[in-house]
C-alpha cells in the first residue's frame, strides 16, 4: 500500500528519475539555510519531490513586507513565528517529508550539527556574514553547498564541493564592502525563480542527473533572460578551504 501511494504521488517524476532516483531523494537530508523568497521556494519543491528530510533555519516573525515573495508565509499570521508557519505549510504539501526547523540565524557556535547532519546544504541567507559562516561549516564537515543568490533582476547559482571546487571565500574574500541585508530590491518571481533553480540543482546532485554548476557560476538577468556561465577556479591559498595567506592569484575567469 505504501509503495502504491508513493508511485501515485511521484508518478510523473518517476518517468524522469526512475525508482532508484526517487529512493535517493527519499533517503536524502537537505539543509535549507533561509526560508524567505528564495529558500522557501526551494524548500517547497524539495518537499513536493519527496526529499526524505529537510533541516530548515531562519529566525524571526512574519512581517507584511515579506509577503511579496515569501510563499511559505501567511498574511493571516503577521507577527507570528516564521518557522512554525513554514513547517505547517510544508507538512500540508507532503506529510511524508520529515521536517526539522530551527528559528535561529546561522552561527558557528551552534549551527555545525545541522550542517553535519545534512547530505547537502542550500545557502539562501540574506546577508554575507551568515553565508561566510555556512561556507566555513560546509568546508569543515565536507558537505556540498548550493550557493544561490539574487539582487533585483539578477540571479546566480553555483555548487561548491569542499576540497574540489572554489568555495565562497575563494571568489569573494571576506571583509568586502558594507552590505545592508534588508535594503536590496526584491521581486517575488525573481527570488522564486532562483529558488526553483536551487531545488533543481539539489535534485540533480542527489539523483546524479544532468550536469551540475560546479567549477562555474551561472548568472541570469531576468529582464531579457540573458545568461552566462562563469568558470571559477579554487584558490589553493584560500583562508577557508586552502592553505591560507595572501595571494594575487586570479580565482575566477570567463
Amino acid at each position: 500500500m505504501v509503495q502504491l501511494l508513493e508511485d501515485s504521488r511521484y508518478g510523473r517524476q518517476l518517468k524522469l528519475l526512475g525508482m532508484e532516483g526517487q529512493n535517493r531523494l527519499k533517503q536524502a537530508t537537505v539543509m535549507v539555510a533561509g526560508i524567505g523568497g528564495l529558500g522557501g521556494t526551494a524548500a517547497m519543491y524539495l518537499t513536493a519531490a519527496g526529499v526524505g528530510k529537510l533541516i530548515l533555519a531562519h529566525e524571526g516573525v512574519i512581517h507584511l513586507p515579506d509577503m511579496n515573495r515569501q510563499v511559505l508565509m501567511d498574511s493571516g499570521r503577521i507577527g507570528e513565528g516564521r518557522m512554525e508557519t513554514a513547517l505547517q505549510h510544508l507538512h500540508r504539501i507532503n506529510p511524508e517529508t520529515e521536517l526539522e526547523g530551527h528559528a535561529h540565524r546561522i552561527m558557528e557556535k551552534f549551527s555545525g550539527p545541522w550542517v553535519e547532519a545534512a547530505d547537502l546544504v542550500i545557502d539562501a541567507r540574506y546577508d554575507f556574514p551568515e553565508r561566510y559562516t555556512l561556507n566555513r561549516l560546509c568546508v569543515r564537515y565536507d558537505r556540498p553547498m548550493i550557493e544561490a543568490a539574487m539582487y533585483g533582476y539578477e540571479v546566480s547559482l553555483m555548487t561548491i564541493v569542499p576540497g574540489r571546487t572554489a568555495c565562497l571565500e575563494c571568489l569573494y574574500p571576506e571583509g568586502g564592502q558594507p552590505w545592508e541585508p534588508l535594503g536590496f530590491p526584491v521581486l517575488g518571481a525573481t527570488s522564486g525563480l532562483i529558488g526553483c533553480m536551487a531545488a533543481l540543482e539539489a535534485v540533480k546532485w542527489i539523483t546524479d542527473a544532468g550536469n551540475l554548476f560546479t567549477d562555474r557560476m551561472h548568472r541570469m538577468n531576468v529582464l531579457d533572460m540573458s545568461s552566462c556561465s562563469i568558470a571559477v577556479k579554487r584558490n589553493p591559498r584560500c583562508p577557508c578551504c586552502g592553505t591560507g595567506g595572501d595571494t594575487d592569484e586570479s580565482v575566477a575567469h570567463l
